[in-house]
Protein backbone atom coordinates (compact mmCIF):
# COMPACT_ATOMS: atom_id res chain seq x y z
CA UNK A 1 0.00 0.00 0.00
CA UNK A 2 1.27 3.54 -0.97
CA UNK A 3 1.75 6.12 1.74
CA UNK A 4 3.02 9.74 1.94
CA UNK A 5 6.27 9.13 3.59
CA UNK A 6 6.64 11.38 6.53
CA UNK A 7 9.62 13.70 5.31
CA UNK A 8 8.99 13.73 1.83
CA UNK A 9 7.64 16.76 -0.15
CA UNK A 10 6.65 17.21 -3.70
CA UNK A 11 7.95 19.33 -6.07
CA UNK A 12 3.98 20.32 -7.11
CA UNK A 13 2.65 22.11 -3.91
CA UNK A 14 -0.33 22.22 -4.00
CA UNK A 15 -0.37 17.91 -4.89
CA UNK A 16 1.64 18.37 -1.43
CA UNK A 17 -0.57 19.59 0.44
CA UNK A 18 -3.45 17.31 -0.82
CA UNK A 19 -1.36 14.14 0.03
CA UNK A 20 -0.18 15.85 3.64
CA UNK A 21 -3.79 16.32 4.11
CA UNK A 22 -4.24 12.52 3.49
CA UNK A 23 -6.69 13.03 0.25
CA UNK A 24 -7.56 9.50 -0.90
CA UNK A 25 -9.91 10.57 -3.78
CA UNK A 26 -8.35 10.10 -7.03
CA UNK A 27 -10.51 12.69 -8.59
CA UNK A 28 -10.07 15.21 -6.13
CA UNK A 29 -5.96 14.40 -6.97
CA UNK A 30 -5.63 14.70 -10.53
CA UNK A 31 -7.41 18.05 -10.22
CA UNK A 32 -3.87 20.18 -11.99
CA UNK A 33 -2.13 17.84 -12.69
CA UNK A 34 -0.77 17.77 -16.54
CA UNK A 35 1.43 15.08 -18.14
CA UNK A 36 2.34 13.08 -21.22
CA UNK A 37 -1.14 11.00 -20.85
CA UNK A 38 -4.41 11.51 -21.20
CA UNK A 39 -5.51 9.21 -18.32
CA UNK A 40 -5.81 11.42 -15.17
CA UNK A 41 -5.08 9.02 -12.64
CA UNK A 42 -1.75 7.78 -15.03
CA UNK A 43 -0.67 11.29 -14.80
CA UNK A 44 -0.86 11.58 -10.96
CA UNK A 45 0.78 7.89 -10.34
CA UNK A 46 3.25 8.89 -12.67
CA UNK A 47 4.05 12.23 -10.49
CA UNK A 48 4.26 10.53 -7.80
CA UNK A 49 6.74 7.80 -8.81
CA UNK A 50 8.23 10.03 -10.49
CA UNK A 51 8.38 13.29 -9.79
CA UNK A 52 9.00 15.74 -12.45
CA UNK A 53 10.56 13.08 -14.88
CA UNK A 54 9.94 14.73 -17.74
CA UNK A 55 12.16 17.69 -17.39
CA UNK A 56 15.01 15.35 -16.71
CA UNK A 57 14.88 15.34 -12.81
CA UNK A 58 15.53 12.76 -10.61
CA UNK A 59 13.18 13.63 -7.34
CA UNK A 60 12.29 11.05 -4.73
CA UNK A 61 9.20 9.64 -4.63
CA UNK A 62 7.39 11.25 -1.57
CA UNK A 63 5.83 7.65 -1.50
CA UNK A 64 6.63 4.69 1.17
CA UNK A 65 5.77 1.75 0.08
CA UNK A 66 4.09 -1.16 3.04
CA UNK A 67 3.46 -4.83 3.00
CA UNK A 68 -0.28 -5.01 4.32
CA UNK A 69 -1.28 -8.60 3.47
CA UNK A 70 -4.73 -8.19 5.33
CA UNK A 71 -5.59 -5.17 2.56
CA UNK A 72 -5.28 -8.31 -0.13
CA UNK A 73 -7.24 -8.82 -2.70
CA UNK A 74 -7.30 -12.63 -4.03
CA UNK A 75 -6.75 -12.21 -7.72
CA UNK A 76 -5.50 -14.20 -10.85
CA UNK A 77 -3.34 -13.16 -13.41
CA UNK A 78 -4.28 -15.53 -16.61
CA UNK A 79 -1.70 -15.04 -19.93
CA UNK A 80 -0.22 -17.64 -22.54
CA UNK A 81 3.32 -17.38 -21.49
CA UNK A 82 5.33 -16.05 -18.37
CA UNK A 83 4.98 -12.91 -16.37
CA UNK A 84 6.47 -10.21 -18.90
CA UNK A 85 4.20 -11.23 -22.06
CA UNK A 86 4.96 -9.83 -25.10
CA UNK A 87 8.98 -8.67 -24.00
CA UNK A 88 10.09 -11.77 -23.74
CA UNK A 89 9.02 -12.05 -27.85
CA UNK A 90 11.12 -8.95 -28.20
CA UNK A 91 14.54 -8.80 -29.63
CA UNK A 92 17.08 -9.77 -26.54
CA UNK A 93 19.95 -6.74 -27.81
CA UNK A 94 18.06 -3.58 -28.19
CA UNK A 95 17.37 -0.45 -26.45
CA UNK A 96 13.51 0.33 -24.94
CA UNK A 97 12.29 3.66 -25.82
CA UNK A 98 11.72 4.58 -22.18
CA UNK A 99 14.06 4.94 -19.75
CA UNK A 100 14.76 2.50 -17.43
CA UNK A 101 13.13 3.70 -14.26
CA UNK A 102 9.81 4.76 -16.41
CA UNK A 103 9.57 1.14 -16.65
CA UNK A 104 10.30 -0.16 -13.14
CA UNK A 105 7.22 -1.27 -10.68
CA UNK A 106 7.01 -0.03 -7.23
CA UNK A 107 8.93 -1.57 -4.56
CA UNK A 108 11.59 -2.82 -6.72
CA UNK A 109 13.91 -0.18 -8.06
CA UNK A 110 15.29 -1.63 -11.65
CA UNK A 111 18.37 0.12 -11.76
CA UNK A 112 19.31 -1.57 -8.45
CA UNK A 113 18.30 -5.03 -9.75
CA UNK A 114 20.35 -4.16 -13.30
CA UNK A 115 23.41 -3.61 -11.63
CA UNK A 116 23.46 -6.69 -9.51
CA UNK A 117 22.78 -8.24 -12.79
CA UNK A 118 25.67 -6.64 -14.51
CA UNK A 119 28.36 -4.31 -13.46
CA UNK A 120 28.42 -1.59 -15.52
CA UNK A 121 25.03 0.18 -16.10
CA UNK A 122 26.31 2.60 -18.88
CA UNK A 123 22.91 3.64 -20.15
CA UNK A 124 19.79 4.94 -19.05
CA UNK A 125 17.74 2.84 -21.56
CA UNK A 126 17.26 -1.07 -20.68
CA UNK A 127 17.12 -4.45 -23.31
CA UNK A 128 13.89 -5.97 -23.57
CA UNK A 129 15.41 -9.18 -22.41
CA UNK A 130 16.39 -7.59 -19.33
CA UNK A 131 12.85 -6.21 -18.33
CA UNK A 132 11.41 -9.65 -19.43
CA UNK A 133 13.56 -11.09 -16.64
CA UNK A 134 13.17 -7.84 -14.07
CA UNK A 135 9.35 -8.88 -14.28
CA UNK A 136 9.40 -12.19 -13.58
CA UNK A 137 11.72 -11.71 -10.71
CA UNK A 138 9.61 -8.67 -9.60
CA UNK A 139 6.53 -11.93 -9.74
CA UNK A 140 8.81 -14.08 -7.39
CA UNK A 141 10.06 -10.96 -5.07
CA UNK A 142 6.43 -10.03 -4.18
CA UNK A 143 5.45 -13.13 -3.71
CA UNK A 144 2.30 -13.51 -6.32
CA UNK A 145 3.67 -16.71 -7.88
CA UNK A 146 0.68 -18.53 -6.88
CA UNK A 147 -1.60 -15.54 -8.16
CA UNK A 148 -0.24 -16.33 -11.54
CA UNK A 149 -1.63 -18.85 -14.06
CA UNK A 150 0.85 -18.91 -16.54
CA UNK A 151 -0.03 -21.54 -20.01
CA UNK A 152 -3.70 -20.55 -19.92
CA UNK A 153 -5.59 -19.51 -22.16
CA UNK A 154 -9.34 -17.56 -22.41
CA UNK A 155 -11.81 -19.08 -24.68
CA UNK A 156 -14.96 -17.07 -23.26
CA UNK A 157 -16.18 -14.42 -20.66
CA UNK A 158 -20.10 -14.84 -19.96
CA UNK A 159 -22.19 -13.45 -17.70
CA UNK A 160 -24.02 -14.79 -15.31
CA UNK A 161 -26.96 -13.92 -12.86
CA UNK A 162 -25.85 -12.36 -9.58
CA UNK A 163 -23.01 -9.88 -11.62
CA UNK A 164 -21.07 -13.00 -11.67
CA UNK A 165 -18.76 -13.49 -14.56
CA UNK A 166 -17.83 -16.92 -16.06
CA UNK A 167 -14.65 -17.46 -17.62
CA UNK A 168 -14.10 -20.88 -19.66
CA UNK A 169 -10.35 -21.74 -20.37
CA UNK A 170 -7.95 -24.06 -21.26
CA UNK A 171 -4.32 -25.11 -19.41
CA UNK A 172 -1.42 -25.93 -21.30
CA UNK A 173 1.66 -26.53 -19.24
CA UNK A 174 4.02 -26.87 -22.34
CA UNK A 175 1.98 -30.20 -23.18
CA UNK A 176 0.51 -30.60 -27.01
CA UNK A 177 -2.30 -28.59 -27.72
CA UNK A 178 -4.63 -31.88 -27.79
CA UNK A 179 -4.07 -32.24 -24.48
CA UNK A 180 -5.11 -28.72 -23.40
CA UNK A 181 -7.09 -29.21 -19.74
CA UNK A 182 -10.39 -27.17 -20.10
CA UNK A 183 -12.04 -25.54 -16.97
CA UNK A 184 -13.92 -22.66 -15.97
CA UNK A 185 -14.25 -20.09 -13.37
CA UNK A 186 -16.18 -17.50 -11.26
CA UNK A 187 -15.52 -14.09 -10.65
CA UNK A 188 -16.76 -10.72 -9.42
CA UNK A 189 -14.73 -8.94 -11.63
CA UNK A 190 -12.63 -9.16 -14.69
CA UNK A 191 -9.64 -6.96 -15.85
CA UNK A 192 -8.55 -6.72 -19.43
CA UNK A 193 -5.09 -6.66 -19.92
CA UNK A 194 -4.23 -8.31 -23.08
CA UNK A 195 -2.07 -5.71 -24.90
CA UNK A 196 -2.25 -5.39 -28.24
CA UNK A 197 0.36 -7.18 -30.13
CA UNK A 198 -1.50 -10.27 -30.52
CA UNK A 199 -2.78 -9.97 -34.19
CA UNK A 200 -0.23 -7.91 -36.65
CA UNK A 201 -2.24 -5.23 -38.96
CA UNK A 202 -2.72 -6.13 -42.69
CA UNK A 203 -2.96 -3.70 -45.55
CA UNK A 204 -5.15 -5.78 -47.20
CA UNK A 205 -3.52 -6.07 -50.74
CA UNK A 206 -3.12 -8.82 -53.26
CA UNK A 207 -0.27 -10.76 -53.03
CA UNK A 208 0.30 -10.60 -48.77
CA UNK A 209 0.06 -13.83 -48.25
CA UNK A 210 3.09 -15.17 -50.31
CA UNK A 211 5.38 -16.45 -48.88
CA UNK A 212 7.66 -13.73 -48.84
CA UNK A 213 5.90 -11.49 -46.96
CA UNK A 214 6.10 -10.99 -43.42
CA UNK A 215 4.43 -9.44 -40.76
CA UNK A 216 6.55 -9.31 -37.60
CA UNK A 217 10.17 -8.38 -36.57
CA UNK A 218 10.78 -11.63 -35.62
CA UNK A 219 9.98 -13.28 -38.73
CA UNK A 220 12.97 -10.63 -40.49
CA UNK A 221 15.27 -12.30 -37.30
CA UNK A 222 14.87 -15.76 -38.49
CA UNK A 223 15.15 -15.31 -42.05
CA UNK A 224 19.27 -13.63 -40.88
CA UNK A 225 19.52 -16.57 -38.73
CA UNK A 226 19.23 -19.02 -41.43
CA UNK A 227 21.92 -16.86 -44.10
CA UNK A 228 18.55 -15.72 -46.15
CA UNK A 229 20.09 -12.44 -46.25
CA UNK A 230 23.55 -10.59 -46.89
CA UNK A 231 24.55 -7.94 -49.07
CA UNK A 232 24.16 -10.03 -52.15
CA UNK A 233 20.27 -10.11 -51.42
CA UNK A 234 17.88 -8.22 -53.26
CA UNK A 235 16.41 -5.04 -51.12
CA UNK A 236 14.22 -5.69 -48.25
CA UNK A 237 11.12 -4.01 -48.25
CA UNK A 238 9.71 -2.60 -45.08
CA UNK A 239 6.61 -1.00 -44.52
CA UNK A 240 5.32 0.87 -41.88
CA UNK A 241 6.79 4.43 -40.13
CA UNK A 242 6.90 2.97 -36.78
CA UNK A 243 9.96 2.10 -34.50
CA UNK A 244 9.46 -2.14 -35.23
CA UNK A 245 9.85 -0.26 -38.96
CA UNK A 246 12.56 1.58 -37.98
CA UNK A 247 14.54 -1.51 -35.88
CA UNK A 248 13.96 -3.60 -39.00
CA UNK A 249 15.85 -1.06 -41.28
CA UNK A 250 18.63 -1.16 -38.88
CA UNK A 251 18.69 -4.92 -38.65
CA UNK A 252 19.12 -5.30 -42.31
CA UNK A 253 21.56 -2.21 -42.66
CA UNK A 254 23.84 -3.98 -39.95
CA UNK A 255 23.79 -7.01 -42.37
CA UNK A 256 24.53 -4.63 -45.36
CA UNK A 257 21.51 -5.65 -46.91
CA UNK A 258 19.81 -3.33 -49.50
CA UNK A 259 16.79 -1.68 -48.23
CA UNK A 260 13.50 0.08 -49.68
CA UNK A 261 11.51 1.52 -46.75
CA UNK A 262 7.77 2.47 -47.59
CA UNK A 263 5.53 4.76 -45.68
CA UNK A 264 2.33 6.96 -46.07
CA UNK A 265 3.56 9.84 -44.10
CA UNK A 266 5.88 12.84 -44.79
CA UNK A 267 9.19 12.99 -43.14
CA UNK A 268 8.57 15.93 -41.49
CA UNK A 269 4.48 15.05 -40.52
CA UNK A 270 4.60 16.12 -36.62
CA UNK A 271 3.08 12.71 -36.01
CA UNK A 272 5.58 10.78 -36.69
CA UNK A 273 7.29 9.12 -33.98
CA UNK A 274 10.63 10.34 -34.70
CA UNK A 275 10.13 13.77 -35.06
CA UNK A 276 9.06 13.55 -30.80
CA UNK A 277 12.30 11.48 -29.82
CA UNK A 278 14.85 13.68 -28.38
CA UNK A 279 17.74 13.06 -30.58
CA UNK A 280 20.59 12.81 -27.99
CA UNK A 281 18.51 9.98 -26.21
CA UNK A 282 17.61 7.78 -29.06
CA UNK A 283 20.28 8.08 -31.54
CA UNK A 284 19.85 4.71 -33.28
CA UNK A 285 16.11 6.54 -34.27
CA UNK A 286 17.29 9.16 -35.37
CA UNK A 287 20.26 7.37 -37.64
CA UNK A 288 17.06 6.07 -39.02
CA UNK A 289 14.80 9.27 -39.33
CA UNK A 290 18.24 10.64 -41.66
CA UNK A 291 17.98 8.22 -43.49
CA UNK A 292 14.33 8.68 -44.77
CA UNK A 293 14.73 12.07 -45.08
CA UNK A 294 18.16 12.31 -47.09
CA UNK A 295 17.96 9.51 -49.11
CA UNK A 296 14.47 9.24 -50.59
CA UNK A 297 12.88 7.98 -54.02
CA UNK A 298 13.14 10.39 -56.98
CA UNK A 299 11.42 9.45 -59.91
CA UNK A 300 12.75 9.89 -63.21
CA UNK A 301 11.62 13.21 -64.91
CA UNK A 302 8.87 12.12 -67.69
CA UNK A 303 9.57 12.87 -71.25
CA UNK A 304 8.91 16.21 -72.45
CA UNK A 305 6.80 15.30 -75.29
CA UNK A 306 2.72 15.26 -76.43
CA UNK A 307 2.76 12.31 -76.18
CA UNK A 308 3.64 12.36 -71.94
CA UNK A 309 0.30 14.68 -71.39
CA UNK A 310 -1.47 11.81 -72.50
CA UNK A 311 0.73 9.40 -69.69
CA UNK A 312 -1.48 7.42 -67.60
CA UNK A 313 0.22 7.72 -64.03
CA UNK A 314 -1.35 4.44 -63.24
CA UNK A 315 1.46 2.78 -65.43
CA UNK A 316 4.06 1.54 -62.92
CA UNK A 317 7.69 2.22 -63.87
CA UNK A 318 10.28 -0.66 -62.82
CA UNK A 319 12.70 0.78 -60.18
CA UNK A 320 16.89 -0.36 -61.20
CA UNK A 321 17.70 -2.57 -58.91
CA UNK A 322 21.07 -0.37 -58.75
CA UNK A 323 18.71 2.23 -57.59
CA UNK A 324 18.77 0.19 -53.99
CA UNK A 325 22.48 1.41 -53.15
CA UNK A 326 22.75 4.43 -54.65
CA UNK A 327 22.28 7.71 -52.00
CA UNK A 328 19.68 10.57 -53.31
CA UNK A 329 21.81 12.71 -51.75
CA UNK A 330 26.06 12.80 -52.45
CA UNK A 331 26.75 13.70 -49.04
CA UNK A 332 24.67 10.56 -47.40
CA UNK A 333 26.72 7.81 -46.01
CA UNK A 334 23.78 5.62 -45.66
CA UNK A 335 24.11 3.36 -48.71
CA UNK A 336 22.24 0.71 -49.63
CA UNK A 337 18.37 2.48 -48.56
CA UNK A 338 15.78 4.58 -50.15
CA UNK A 339 13.03 5.56 -48.60
CA UNK A 340 9.52 6.08 -50.56
CA UNK A 341 7.76 8.60 -48.40
CA UNK A 342 3.88 9.04 -49.01
CA UNK A 343 3.78 5.67 -50.74
CA UNK A 344 1.45 2.73 -50.20
CA UNK A 345 1.54 -0.95 -51.30
CA UNK A 346 -0.65 -1.87 -54.27
CA UNK A 347 0.03 -5.46 -54.58
CA UNK A 348 2.66 -7.98 -53.61
CA UNK A 349 3.55 -10.54 -56.86
CA UNK A 350 4.87 -13.98 -57.09
CA UNK A 351 8.09 -12.90 -58.56
CA UNK A 352 8.52 -11.16 -55.57
CA UNK A 353 8.02 -7.82 -57.53
CA UNK A 354 5.65 -4.90 -55.33
CA UNK A 355 4.19 -2.20 -57.17
CA UNK A 356 4.27 0.92 -54.74
CA UNK A 357 1.73 3.47 -55.58
CA UNK A 358 2.28 7.75 -54.16
CA UNK A 359 0.03 9.87 -53.14
CA UNK A 360 0.12 11.76 -56.78
CA UNK A 361 -0.87 8.36 -58.24
CA UNK A 362 2.32 7.25 -59.52
CA UNK A 363 3.23 3.68 -59.60
CA UNK A 364 6.85 2.23 -59.19
CA UNK A 365 7.47 -1.84 -59.09
CA UNK A 366 10.16 -2.67 -57.02
CA UNK A 367 12.10 -6.02 -57.05
CA UNK A 368 12.62 -7.46 -53.18
CA UNK A 369 13.77 -10.20 -51.53
CA UNK A 370 11.50 -10.45 -48.73
CA UNK A 371 8.68 -7.52 -47.20
CA UNK A 372 7.96 -6.50 -44.03
CA UNK A 373 4.51 -5.24 -43.23
CA UNK A 374 5.22 -3.68 -39.90
CA UNK A 375 2.29 -1.39 -39.19
CA UNK A 376 0.96 -1.78 -35.66
CA UNK A 377 -1.34 -4.84 -34.47
CA UNK A 378 -4.81 -5.33 -33.14
CA UNK A 379 -5.54 -7.62 -29.80
CA UNK A 380 -6.98 -10.66 -29.69
CA UNK A 381 -10.21 -10.38 -27.87
CA UNK A 382 -12.22 -13.72 -29.51
CA UNK A 383 -12.85 -14.57 -25.63
CA UNK A 384 -15.57 -11.54 -25.62
CA UNK A 385 -18.51 -11.38 -27.96
CA UNK A 386 -17.65 -9.60 -31.60
CA UNK A 387 -14.31 -9.64 -30.44
CA UNK A 388 -15.15 -6.71 -27.91
CA UNK A 389 -16.24 -3.94 -30.71
CA UNK A 390 -18.93 -2.96 -28.50
CA UNK A 391 -16.46 -1.98 -26.02
CA UNK A 392 -14.91 0.48 -27.80
CA UNK A 393 -15.20 3.87 -28.48
CA UNK A 394 -16.71 4.10 -31.62
CA UNK A 395 -18.58 0.37 -31.17
CA UNK A 396 -18.80 -0.35 -35.22
CA UNK A 397 -14.92 -0.44 -35.34
CA UNK A 398 -12.65 -3.06 -33.85
CA UNK A 399 -10.78 -2.60 -30.91
CA UNK A 400 -7.18 -0.64 -31.78
CA UNK A 401 -4.78 0.70 -29.16
CA UNK A 402 -4.73 4.17 -31.34
CA UNK A 403 -7.76 4.60 -33.49
CA UNK A 404 -10.45 2.60 -31.04
CA UNK A 405 -9.57 2.13 -27.61
CA UNK A 406 -12.38 0.79 -24.92
CA UNK A 407 -13.75 3.12 -23.30
CA UNK A 408 -13.49 3.01 -19.78
CA UNK A 409 -14.08 5.62 -16.94
CA UNK A 410 -10.95 7.57 -16.36
CA UNK A 411 -11.41 7.44 -12.66
CA UNK A 412 -12.13 3.78 -12.01
CA UNK A 413 -10.89 2.48 -15.74
CA UNK A 414 -14.45 0.35 -15.52
CA UNK A 415 -15.33 -0.53 -19.20
CA UNK A 416 -18.48 1.99 -19.82
CA UNK A 417 -20.46 -0.12 -22.10
CA UNK A 418 -19.85 -3.19 -20.39
CA UNK A 419 -23.13 -5.45 -19.79
CA UNK A 420 -22.67 -5.39 -16.10
CA UNK A 421 -20.66 -4.01 -13.17
CA UNK A 422 -17.21 -5.38 -12.70
CA UNK A 423 -15.19 -5.43 -15.70
CA UNK A 424 -12.47 -3.31 -16.28
CA UNK A 425 -9.70 -3.01 -18.76
CA UNK A 426 -6.19 -1.18 -18.80
CA UNK A 427 -2.98 -0.99 -20.79
CA UNK A 428 -2.65 -0.72 -24.51
CA UNK A 429 -6.80 -1.71 -24.55
CA UNK A 430 -7.05 2.06 -23.46
CA UNK A 431 -5.08 3.63 -25.40
CA UNK A 432 -2.04 3.42 -22.95
CA UNK A 433 1.29 2.08 -24.76
CA UNK A 434 3.82 3.12 -22.11
CA UNK A 435 4.17 1.17 -18.37
CA UNK A 436 5.07 4.87 -17.24
CA UNK A 437 2.16 5.20 -17.73
CA UNK A 438 -0.42 2.18 -17.67
CA UNK A 439 0.43 1.77 -13.58
CA UNK A 440 -1.97 4.10 -13.12
CA UNK A 441 -4.43 1.78 -14.69
CA UNK A 442 -4.02 -0.74 -12.45
CA UNK A 443 -4.09 1.96 -9.27
CA UNK A 444 -7.54 3.19 -10.37
CA UNK A 445 -8.78 -0.83 -10.78
CA UNK A 446 -7.12 -1.58 -7.55
CA UNK A 447 -8.38 1.77 -5.74
CA UNK A 448 -11.84 0.89 -6.76
CA UNK A 449 -12.07 -3.03 -6.22
CA UNK A 450 -11.34 -1.74 -2.48
CA UNK A 451 -13.83 0.22 -2.17
CA UNK A 452 -16.63 -2.31 -3.48
CA UNK A 453 -14.77 -4.87 -1.01
CA UNK A 454 -14.96 -2.48 1.92
CA UNK A 455 -18.66 -2.13 1.01
CA UNK A 456 -19.52 -5.19 0.38
CA UNK A 457 -17.46 -6.91 2.86
CA UNK A 458 -16.67 -10.25 0.38
CA UNK A 459 -14.25 -12.53 1.25
CA UNK A 460 -12.73 -14.48 -1.72
CA UNK A 461 -10.57 -17.04 -1.99
CA UNK A 462 -8.32 -18.20 -5.24
CA UNK A 463 -6.57 -21.29 -3.73
CA UNK A 464 -8.42 -23.59 -5.64
CA UNK A 465 -8.20 -22.17 -8.92
CA UNK A 466 -7.01 -25.61 -10.85
CA UNK A 467 -10.85 -26.95 -9.51
CA UNK A 468 -13.05 -26.62 -12.51
CA UNK A 469 -14.83 -23.83 -10.94
CA UNK A 470 -13.67 -21.34 -8.20
CA UNK A 471 -14.05 -17.56 -7.45
CA UNK A 472 -11.55 -14.97 -7.98
CA UNK A 473 -10.80 -11.01 -9.33
CA UNK A 474 -9.04 -12.13 -12.78
CA UNK A 475 -6.83 -9.86 -14.53
CA UNK A 476 -6.32 -11.64 -18.53
CA UNK A 477 -3.28 -9.85 -19.03
CA UNK A 478 -0.51 -11.15 -21.77
CA UNK A 479 1.28 -7.96 -21.75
Amino acid sequence: TPYLSPEASHPNPLLHISLALSVQDLEYLCEGLEGRSSNPVAVLFDSLLLPDSDFGLDHTSPLEWRYEPERAIPHLVLGKGPPGGAWHAMEGSMLTLSLANWMELPGLKLKDWMREKRRNVRNDRATPAEIASYYQHYVSQMSLEQSFACGTTVTSVTRQPGHIQKLYLTLNNGSAVSEAVPFSMLAHNVVLATGTHDIPARLGVEGESLPYVCHSFWELEAAISRGELDQSSDPVLVVGAGLTAADAVLAAHHLNTPVYHAFRRSVTDPGLIFNQLPKLLYPEYHKVHQMMTQQQYQPSPPPQDHAQNLHDPSTPSSLPPSSSTTPSSPLSSYTGYLSFPRYRVVALRPDRKCILESDSGQRTVVQISKALVLIGAHPNLSFLGDNGRSLGVNPNEPITCRRNPIEVDPFTNKVVAADGPGMYAMGPLVGENFVRFLKGGALAIASDLAKTQRVGGRELTTDRWVDRQTEAEVCDGDS
